[in-house]
């Protein structure tokens, strides 16, 4: 039994032309602005709920508990559900806001969404700076997420379908990349803002994300579309092909390609609407949807967004000082764009698969070691040694590494890959909905569960990092290489999604297998 790899019918032999143009990477570099700000947000919340002025002025409960009540818990000095509702309201509002965003996308254009997106964080950014109590505060993150409602939604797809199909990867990587050095620059404004004295730092902190969502707000207006939504949005063919010409390179030869792309949009549109309908039901879809709902769902579930959004905060835990908090979790951010660098080279290298297994093993062992530390050295009073608290500095840097280059930026990229034209923007509003549901359940239920489970919710945590791993073993074949027009033969190859989807003959791959495309 081949587990999971298969030559997607010939798909990986056949090339495009085309080569890396400064008008393509300049888009996507535009378009990596929304991976930006969803990186500044996980960032910039979990710092300004370590500082004191921030929680003395908006959740003194916590405050007092923080400051030395020797009744409570280390591990329950910062479980609030207010405080936790501050984290998860960003992602309440990017879930509601996702299916909204998928109409947009595919309707009006990924660019469409990139600017909407770009609005209502420019706006959520002026709500933050300027609040008065929890309820402005809590806002602000409401308008936030419906800014990554649009972004989450648009970005990824833009990536792919601009990409040169050989390194697709690479550049669909760069927004969880971007997602990165948002993280890392929240983070370092973190740090640096905690020591402003009058106790308004936080305001700095919440206010700056205005910065790349004016970067992203403006850029999308000059954005051009993606081929793709052209060929969706019924665009003449002479257009796609300029843009097309434009975007690969003069000189090169895009007839194969144009030709794909035409076709996958006379199959969209032949196919009608009710694309998250047919997706839902339709048993030839069925594979890309398991993997639309398991790969976000895995990619919450690895425990992530628990340290990304309270690193600062679990540092505090173990008896770490504020600065000495933050100035850690800058270290893990550079580990973090660092890794995902490293990923960006490697995935059109070695495969999505390699990079899933290898990872979901780094990431297993350090929960692992994270959690037994913990268990024996940290008590309901008092801190670790500092030695131990280095170790697990280390671990958690460790553990981001493994993240960096596998679930983080494979759990956008290969959700983005792998639909037709036709379900596309269906199939990326179901992946950001489950991303954005299970982002809900951790950011409001980890603080919780680290004052019920103590140490155990790391195990809980590498648990699951084991079933995921698995899963990649058993049911994700590679996508490597293959054109994303093309990516319907990797589930007829696959040894067991091809009895799913069953025999039944598709018009349209059987075309393209007759022409030899397959």
């Amino acid at each position: 039994m081949a587990v999971g790899v298969v030559a997607a019918e010939g798909g990986q032999d056949r090339r495009y032309g085309g080569r890396i143009t400064a008008f393509v990477v300049l888009s996507c570099m535009t378009a990596g602005m929304g991976g930006v700000i969803f990186g500044y947000d996980i960032g910039i919340a979990g710092g300004v709920s370590s500082m004191e002025p921030f929680l003395r002025r908006f959740f003194p409960d916590v405050y007092r508990r923080m400051r030395g009540d020797t009744r409570v818990s280390n591990y329950c000095k910062f479980d609030s559900q207010l405080l936790t509702a501050f984290t998860s309201s960003l992602y309440v509002a990017g879930l509601l806001t996702t299916f909204l965003a998928s109409r947009v996308t595919a309707g009006r254009g990924r660019r469409a969404s990139m600017v909407l997106g770009g609005a209502a964080f420019l706006a959520g950014a002026a709500v933050g700076g300027a609040s008065v109590n929890v309820y402005m505060v809590i806002l602000g993150r409401v308008l936030l997420g419906v800014g990554l409602g649009f972004a989450n939604q648009a970005v990824p797809l833009y990536l792919s379908e601009m990409a040169p199909a050989r390194l697709r990867g690479a550049f669909s990587n760069g927004f969880q990349l971007s997602v990165g050095v948002g993280a890392l620059a929240a983070n370092v404004i973190n740090f640096g803002t905690e020591k402003i004295g009058g106790g308004w730092g936080w305001r700095v902190s919440l206010a700056l994300a205005a910065v790349p969502a004016g970067l992203l707000t403006l850029g999308a207006l000059f954005l051009p579309e993606t081929p793709s939504s052209l060929v969706q949005q019924g665009r003449d063919r002479r257009d796609v092909a300029r843009l097309l010409q434009k975007v690969r390179g003069a000189g090169v030869d895009v007839g194969d390609e144009l030709d794909d792309i035409v076709a996958a949009g006379e199959s969209a549109a032949g196919a009608g609407g009710g694309g998250l309908r047919r997706l839902l039901v339709e048993r030839r879809y069925r594979p890309q949807l398991v993997m639309a709902v398991a790969i976000p769902f895995f990619q919450q579930v690895t425990g992530i967004n628990a340290i990304a959004f309270y690193a600062p905060v679990l540092l505090r835990t173990i008896g770490m000082g504020e600065s000495a908090s933050l100035l850690s979790a800058v270290v893990t951010g550079v580990v973090g764009v660092a890794s995902t660098s490293a990923s960006m080279l490697a995935v059109d290298r070695f495969g999505r698969r390699t990079l899933f297994l290898a990872g979901g093993a780094q990431m297993l062992a350090s929960q692992v070691l994270i959690g037994a530390i913990m268990a024996a050295e940290l008590r309901d009073s008092g801190g670790v040694g500092k030695a131990w608290a280095g170790v697990l500095i280390l671990l958690i840097a460790v553990y981001v590494a493994g993240f960096g280059w596998s679930w983080g930026p494979l759990g956008w990229l290969v959700p983005s890959e792998i639909f037709p034209l036709e379900v596309r923007a269906a199939g990326q509003s179901v992946t950001v909905a489950v991303s954005f549901a299970f982002t809900v359940f951790v950011a409001q239920a980890f603080l919780s569960m680290l004052c019920h489970m103590k140490a155990g919710i790391f195990f809980f945590f590498a648990v699951w990092l084991a079933v995921m791993t698995a899963f990649v073993y058993l049911l994700l074949p590679e996508t490597k290489g293959v054109p994303i027009e093309q990516m319907a033969g990797v589930w007829r190859a696959h040894w067991f999604w091809s009895r799913v989807v069953g025999p039944e003959s598709d018009p349209d791959i059987d075309e393209e297998r007759a022409r030899g495309k397959l």
